[in-house]
């Protein structure tokens, strides 16, 4: 007796009687074992969430009968603080989508099935059979393919450039009365937005920094920086790490009401979130323990945060918990404005663009590179003294960061 072993496509044990080239059947094994592995079926569920995010939408990016290829994307997932990619762990044919477009998941929702291996593309150059009039008449020179070249065609023109709605879902229609559904992302934003209004005593006040000395020491050291550690140096950190000075002086600041329990939470600890826009929205990640970092750790962990944000790769912890936030719109040309605060934060800090101002200094007029700053605070929990002295300490570190090195 020679028996052959089952393999996943075959579901009686076959046997043959009598002599036999043994060699046949270890074809015959491996043959069934590929074939088993190629038709394999795989059912593709959502990754884990966290505990804070509470809405989850699908959005396709491919349809039943696409070809995929391993780690390509299939679908995204937007939650109220991001969108959560899901690729595809093989090559393969999609199957079924067992979820509907805009359809509501949970953490190990199954979302779409697909077939391992199936449907993979030829591979390039394949022969192609001619037209039989194509034969008929000899090939002129109208008909010749051009001669084999290295470089391609020169361009003469400049290719056009496809404008991209900000504010809209990336699959944007081209038309005069557009009506796009609001992402889920977007759809969150507003509602903490309003709940903030709605909630907080917001109040505001302003400042104006002289940006000479920070700049003068970015021009300075810009060079030596990128050089020694690989990353620009830029205004950010400084007004990061000014933040987390202010905060540990003014600590009601970095506080929180507790609406439930009717308490103030002062917190040991400081992470700030860097507020940073993307084409779905305004995205916060935050930079955890900044009291403990120097400008060189900061800078890094902007550039990474900001990279991620680029590349839709946040993940929700990295946005969860902070305890303070800081809004840049002078990247955009902003010279003044009122930021709203964070929930469940106490206090906002907006930074606006950099502009050379007249201004008196020593009883004379000069002109500076100024940038206004405003403090939005909930004015339940932070008084007016507290607001203004802590916008004060921002002022004086940025204008001298020797002021960090003596700790005052």
């Amino acid at each position: 007796w020679v028996c052959c072993t089952k393999s996943a496509t075959v579901q009686k044990a076959q046997c043959t009687t009598g002599k036999s080239d043994p060699r046949s059947s270890v074809f015959q094994i491996q043959y069934f074992r590929t074939t088993a592995a190629y038709n394999e079926v795989v059912t593709v569920r959502t990754p884990a969430f966290a505990e804070s995010v509470t809405e989850r939408d699908v959005r396709w990016e491919k349809a039943v009968g696409d070809t995929v290829s391993e780690d390509e994307v299939v679908c995204e997932i937007e939650t109220d603080k991001t969108s959560v990619q899901v690729p595809s762990p093989v090559a393969g044919v999609i199957e079924e989508l067992l979820v509907p477009d805009g359809g509501k998941v949970e953490s190990g929702t199954a979302l779409f099935t697909l077939r391992k291996g199936a449907g993979a593309p030829k591979a390039a150059g394949a022969p192609k059979a001619e037209a039989p009039a194509a034969a008929a008449s000899p090939p002129t020179s109208a008909t010749l393919p051009p001669p084999p070249s290295s470089v391609g065609p020169i361009p003469t023109a400049m290719p056009p450039v496809p404008p991209v709605p900000l504010s809209l879902d990336r699959r944007a229609v081209s038309c005069e009365n557009c009506f796009v559904k609001m992402n889920r992302m977007r759809l969150r934003i507003a509602q903490r937005l309003k709940e903030a209004q709605n909630t907080c005593a917001m109040l505001t006040t302003f400042n104006e920094v002289d940006m000479s000395n920070i700049t003068e020491m970015r021009k300075t050291y810009k060079d030596a920086f990128l050089k020694k550690h690989n990353i620009k140096l830029g205004f950010m950190s400084a007004f990061v790490k000014a933040a987390a000075h202010a905060l540990a002086d003014q600590p009601a600041v970095n506080a929180v009401i507790d609406d439930t329990t009717k308490e103030i939470v002062y917190r040991d600890y400081v992470d700030i979130s860097v507020a940073v826009a993307t084409p779905k929205g305004l995205v916060v990640p935050v930079i955890r323990s900044v009291d403990g970092m120097n400008f060189t750790d900061i800078e890094k962990a902007i550039n990474l945060l900001g990279e991620k944000a680029r590349k839709n790769e946040l993940a929700v912890e990295d946005m969860d918990g902070g305890t303070f936030t800081i809004s840049n719109g002078g990247v955009f040309g902003s010279m003044f404005g009122t930021p709203i605060i964070n929930p469940p934060q106490s206090a906002i800090l907006g930074m606006h663009g950099i502009f050379d101002r007249p201004v008196a200094v020593g009883g004379k007029v000069e002109i500076r590179p100024m940038m206004y700053v405003a403090l939005t605070y909930d004015h339940r929990l932070i008084d007016g003294r507290e607001a203004v002295l802590f916008l004060r300490k921002i002022k004086s570190v940025v204008e001298d960061p020797r002021v960090l090195l003596l700790d005052m």
